[in-house]
């Protein structure tokens, strides 16, 4: 918009302000809109009606100018072959008219040239197949209630029956569908289809054709809801002034057809998130499900079947919408040619999914039948009933007793004063054994009884809670189907069942099959409750199977769990409504299929049929929760991360802690300071600290002398540095225990998130302060009617009441200092938003009412700050085109500059060759793109963005201006960054194919150093550089090999790796698309061969290297990758690759961060981990609170530790006290045992 121009007058905005439309077409347009600043888009249509008949009154050439401009816009935007020509008309016209010189008779013949008549279709307007004039031709309903009022007319029902044309009934669900105006003028025949199949599916199309920026306002004032219009009898729904009462009408859920943002549709996506606020509000008080679903625009339909949906139109259709709470996209169909088509079976899966969400709500509460579906993976190590940061038997509890609340039938479970979710998921432990499974499900009560017997007999072996009367289980029985292939094939259909038969014959069914070969479907029944375990994703010694082979389906077991449980219980199945998904995370989302947009041959879209999956997700992980939200048509409720803890000292290191102090407070001259150098000493060895504070840095000339051969003055410089690194390990941070769903914090957990946040910011006694007078506020308003009312009324009141109380002043209460008024004003933010925990139940209990979930973006506090409060939202992620922001760009820059300096300390000033980064979607999405960044800067290249805020390319900054080489950078791409940010793969492959191609001298640039030896070798590609998975592969299995123990070597982890990454990703690669990669083994050897450091961000406190197993299995696997491809030195050993760590996290908010950026090598990193957390009884005793959850969060750590000792280098002292901490103290060990006595065995075994 900004190139068109005419004459004097032209679109572009030259100011330094907002871009938009030039002041002159701002001061007419001001004229046209509600006033309302999301309405200025809409009201700009507005203008072009009258616009320019109003400026033939104005004089001046330039408002000539604008006058033509606005005319010829008129044309084009009312489209239609004919008013294309008037506008061409118009522009020669008025070109002629200016060319003429002053010739009277041709001036006078083109001014008496006629001016075409506009053909007007209205901006808005309703339209159906059978709404026609006599004649014919198509004619619009003016508002959707003239619209209802027809179609629910004897007149249409007349004519559908003339025409053989099926309407569904008219107590049918009411679907508005907003469609695009341009494709109503050109006549594409798939929004009569659109219409049509939706009457065939039962369901009552309100198709309602915008311009595509009017969306919000079609919402806002022409639909209602039950919800709505409930509301505003109650008085707690105020709807806006702009509402047309007598024009509007209720609609049951609101299908977009538009993508793009709800307010503004492509002109509102600018600046992505802008006016998220706005349309959450409107879609809160609709209560109804927003989906967005329509043809591909850019993609041809085979284009989507061979590579998924991509690059812009991802980000259109996924996305944008996202951040307005859409759920369930579906991809209708593409481009055929130059026309637009729908594939029948995706608007039939469209119309299923609707009728899912409000056939729930329909029923109600006490007749719904739903599922809750907990995990178990890997199999037989006790992990039943876990999940990321969630204490999944408490939040199970929780969650059921809300349940029986709201009138859900969950049998004797609520009023049963010994049921517990710890009995539940034992249970549920013994239904998952080979042997329970083998003897089939008749006897599957027994098995669980006769656990319950030996629990209340003392055996060790059987969790203690079944011990409780009724073993705990508040009446819950078992309940499952026994199903054979004929069964599932009735489920599945022919063609998918041909499918499962080719990839598991009879002699391979498969995990879940009992002793006759049946496939076993079973879970606890409490009243309309199903509790079932997800399926295993793969077999016995592969659990992992199916992210690994394309081609694949789920083994049978797997479909026949998930077709029967939504198969309606006339047809044979258990009926259920709704899957409630509980924890992060479980394994539908990965099944095989499409990468992003859902076809008939997609696993997940097959099993999930068109129940509603809502999926209880941690808030801090928005990048795999993509996956749960577009593969796996998951409507997300976030939960929160657990409290932070400070790590303190312990044991061994609170006593140097005092033998440091003592030293450091006697007398220089004492010989107890004498003395206690050699206790200080020998205490630093035993703990392990002369590794991470080595005493040779501060003496070389004695490395290897005695203690008492140092002198004081290096000593005192030593213990100094101790002193410092005890410091730094006592404030660490680390994740305390486990999140229970809904809980609400403590005052002392309260005082953790705090502590954490503002670090020495706020002391104790204001952090308790602050609480203190919160929880005051909360109680008065809780006096109040409105919840909103007393909202303001607290903000209004917060200056006075409560600056004044926390901090007095002398000679005015309510004069406090700017710095603690700001941080403690934010605190009172957070508090309150924390309290709002409670949220997460009552956004499930919204969702499986078939209602709409508040959006907001994935994240942490100590990051991202209030921004990702309260929890119970449905997260999203963000624009990739905005990547990397300011903030990453800056950090990205300093973080290269910091390695390139730590690889040049330690090799004698030379700048690395070749550096490998890994790009990961979580850190990616939480950190704003710093990985992005610094791959970027450590090629010498800088983002380049448009007027919109996007990144559009990466340029290569001159080498003059650099002043160093142009690194090599082997980029290590996560299988969920290679498919969520396709753009930024496209970018990053131009970047270096024409770094590849520069004319520069290969001693400068490495890039092309290292592409020229390759192309020298034959090797075609030479300037790949972004490996990851083949296509739709997830993982580099190397986890899973270190879980069961299959390697000898740790030269075999680095080739398991590099076999699962040599796929090259980029605009050439695979035939086009980047979800089309390219087996490129020999570049990739080459780029290992030559890389010498690696590079890793942590992007948060909860997630840290040794918390969970990826980490070593794709980061150190490919350091060990790299180091297998290094020649030996004289003694056989071959030259180590360093791995640099950035901490990330803590980088928002009062935390501080902004460009200061740390970068750490890997063993510090892991001994500090260490230290903080898995060695530290605080952080021990925190889980073995948390049950079975807990345990099996301590055998994760057991599992890393020993794949980061095959991949790296973990201490001797790590092993010892890990084993005096757990293993060797009865205590601890009888516990694990009791919580969970198969993860006690899997513990065992890794020590």
């Amino acid at each position: 918009m900004s190139f068109n121009r005419v004459g004097k007058f032209n679109m572009e905005n030259t100011g330094d302000g907002p871009q938009g439309p030039p002041p002159a077409v701002k001061a007419i347009l001001s004229k046209f809109s509600s006033g309302k600043e999301e309405d200025k888009i809409s009201g700009y249509l507005k203008m072009l009606k009258v616009g320019p008949d109003l400026l033939k009154f104005i004089p001046g050439e330039k408002a000539s100018d604008l006058r033509t401009w606005l005319e010829s816009y008129r044309f084009w935007n009312q489209g239609g072959m004919n008013n294309v020509k008037a506008m061409l008309q118009i522009i020669t016209q008025r070109w002629l008219l200016e060319s003429q010189n002053g010739e009277k008779e041709k001036l006078a013949a083109l001014e008496s040239l006629p001016v075409p008549q506009l053909e007007v279709t209205p901006d808005i307007g309703l339209l159906h197949p059978l709404l026609t004039t006599k004649e014919g031709t198509t004619r619009f309903a003016s508002n959707p209630k003239s619209y209802l009022e027809w179609r629910l007319s004897s007149e249409c029902y007349a004519e559908a029956d003339r025409k053989g044309f099926t309407l569904a009934p008219k107590d049918a669900p009411r679907i508005a569908i907003l469609l695009y105006r341009k494709h109503v003028i050109t006549n594409q025949r798939y929004i009569i289809d659109l219409i049509r199949m939706f009457e065939e599916q039962g369901l009552m199309p309100v198709p309602v054709f915008i311009n595509g920026v009017e969306a919000h306002t079609i919402v806002r004032d022409w639909l209602t809801s039950d919800h709505e219009i409930n509301g505003v009898e109650k008085g707690t729904i105020v709807r806006d002034s702009t509402y047309k009462a007598n024009e509007a009408v209720s609609v049951d859920g609101i299908v977009s057809t538009i993508g793009f943002p709800l307010v503004g549709g492509p002109a509102g996506s600018m600046e992505a998130g802008r006016n998220v606020d706005i349309a959450s509000h409107l879609l809160k008080s609709m209560d109804v499900p927003y989906i967005v679903a329509s043809p591909l625009l850019l993609q041809s339909i085979p284009m989507w079947k061979s590579n998924g949906v991509l690059g812009l139109q991802s980000v259109v259709l996924y996305s944008l919408p996202e951040l307005d709470g859409a759920i369930d996209t579906v991809v209708l169909g593409g481009l055929v040619g130059d026309k637009i088509a729908l594939v029948p079976e995706r608007v039939r899966k469209l119309c299923s999914r609707l009728k899912g969400w409000i056939g729930i709500r329909r029923t109600p509460p006490s007749e719904r039948k739903i599922s809750i579906m907990i995990y178990g993976f890997p199999p037989n190590v006790g992990a039943v009933g876990t999940a990321a940061l969630l204490d999944v038997p408490n939040s199970l509890e929780h969650l059921l007793r809300r349940l029986h609340e709201e009138g859900y039938n969950i049998g004797d479970f609520a009023t049963d004063p010994d049921a517990t979710g710890q009995s539940l998921v034992a249970a549920l432990s013994i239904l998952c054994q080979d042997s329970v499974i083998a003897a089939g499900v008749d006897r599957m009560q027994k098995a669980v009884e006769d656990r319950m017997q030996r629990a209340r007999d003392g055996d060790a072996t059987v969790p203690e809670t079944l011990a409780r009367p009724g073993g705990g289980l508040g009446g819950a029985k078992v309940a499952g189907k026994e199903m054979n292939f004929d069964d599932l094939e009735k489920m599945l259909g022919k063609y998918m069942m041909k499918k499962v038969r080719r990839a598991w014959p009879e002699s391979e069914r498969g995990p879940g099959v009992n002793s006759k070969g049946e496939m076993v479907a079973s879970g606890l029944q409490l009243g309309n409750v199903w509790i079932t375990v997800q399926p295993l994703l793969g077999v016995e010694g592969d659990p992992m199977r199916l992210l690994f082979e394309r081609d694949l389906t789920p083994h049978p077991q797997y479909c026949a769990c998930y077709e029967w449980m939504h198969l309606p219980e006339v047809k044979g199945g258990h009926g259920v409504q709704a899957v409630l998904h509980l924890g992060m995370h479980g394994t539908v989302e990965w099944l095989p299929g499409q990468p992003l947009g859902n076809d008939r041959q997609s696993w997940s879209d097959e099993l999930l049929g068109g129940i509603p999956n809502v999926y209880v997700y941690a808030a801090n992980n928005p990048s795999e929760s993509i996956l749960a939200k577009r593969r796996g048509y998951g409507t997300l409720v976030s939960y929160n991360v657990p409290p932070y803890g400070r790590a303190g000292l312990y044991l061994e290191l609170a006593n140097l802690k005092d033998l440091v102090n003592e030293y450091r407070t006697a007398e220089t001259s004492s010989s107890s300071r004498k003395e206690l150098r050699d206790a200080i000493f020998a205490s630093c060895e035993k703990a392990g600290i002369t590794s991470d504070v080595p005493l040779s840095s501060f003496d070389n000339s004695h490395a290897d002398a005695s203690i008492q051969s140092v002198s004081d003055e290096a000593f005192d410089l030593w213990v100094s540095s101790v002193a410092t690194y005890l410091v730094e390990l006592e404030e660490r941070l680390f994740s305390s225990g486990l999140h229970t769903l809904g809980s609400k914090p403590t005052e002392k957990e309260l005082c953790s998130y705090l502590n954490a946040y503002f670090k020495d910011k706020l002391s104790e006694d204001e952090i308790e302060d602050v609480i203190a007078s919160v929880q005051r506020h909360s109680v008065s308003r809780a006096t109040h009617d409105a919840w909103w009312h007393s909202v303001l009324s607290w903000l209004h009141e917060f200056p006075q009441n409560f600056m004044g109380e926390v901090t007095p002043s002398a000679g005015n209460t309510n004069i406090v200092d700017s710095t603690k008024g700001d941080s403690k004003r934010e605190a009172a933010d957070i508090v309150t938003l924390l309290s709002k925990n409670t949220e997460e139940l009552d956004s499930v209990i919204n969702a499986l009412n078939g209602g709409y979930v508040l959006p907001a973006p994935g994240g942490d506090l100590l990051r991202d700050g209030t921004s990702v409060l309260p929890t119970g939202r449905n997260i999203h992620a963000l624009d990739p085109y905005r990547m990397p922001s300011a903030l990453a760009w800056a950090r990205g820059e300093r973080a290269a500059e910091e390695i390139i300096k730590q690889h040049q300390s330690s090799n004698n000033g030379a700048f690395p060759e070749t550096v490998a980064v890994t790009l990961w979607g979580l850190d990616t999405i939480k950190t704003r793109g710093e990985s992005i960044a610094i791959v970027l800067a450590l090629v010498g290249a800088r983002p380049v963005k448009e007027g919109t805020g996007r990144t559009v390319n990466f340029e290569l900054i001159p080498l003059n201006e650099l002043g160093r080489p142009r690194i090599d950078v082997l980029a290590s791409l996560s299988g969920i960054f290679r498919d969520s940010f396709a753009n930024v793969v496209d970018l990053l492959d131009d970047m270096f194919e024409r770094a590849a191609a520069s004319d520069e001298s290969p001693d400068m640039n490495y890039i092309k150093k290292h592409a020229l030896e390759l192309e020298a070798d034959g090797t075609e590609r030479p300037a790949a550089r972004l490996f990851s998975n083949p296509p739709g592969d997830y993982g580099s299995m190397v986890n899973e090999v270190v879980d069961n123990g299959d390697w000898d070597k740790s030269e075999s982890l680095g080739e398991i790796w590099t076999g699962r990454n040599s796929y090259s990703y980029g605009r050439k690669e695979g035939g086009g698309g980047t979800r089309s990669g390219t087996a490129r083994p020999d570049v990739l050897n080459k780029l290992l061969a030559t890389t010498e450091r690696v590079v890793q961000e942590i992007d948060s406190v909860e997630y840290g290297l040794t918390d969970i197993q990826e980490y070593y299995a794709n980061t150190g696997a490919l350091k060990k990758a790299a180091e297998n491809r290094k020649k030996s030195d004289e003694s056989g050993q071959k030259k180590k690759v360093a791995l640099s760590v950035i901490e990330a996290f803590g980088g928002g908010g009062a935390t501080g961060g902004g460009t200061d950026v740390q970068v750490k090598d890997v063993e510090d990193v892991l001994r500090l981990e260490y230290r903080s957390k898995f060695l530290n009884p605080k952080w021990r005793d925190a889980m073995l609170q948390q049950g079975s959850g807990g345990a099996y969060e301590v055998s994760q750590r057991f599992t890393a530790m020993v794949g980061w000792a095959a991949t790296a280098e973990v201490d001797n002292f790590v092993f010892d006290q890990a084993a005096e901490r757990y293993a060797l103290d009865e205590e601890v060990a009888k516990k694990l045992q009791k919580s969970n006595p198969g993860e006690n065995l899997s513990l065992s075994h890794e020590l």
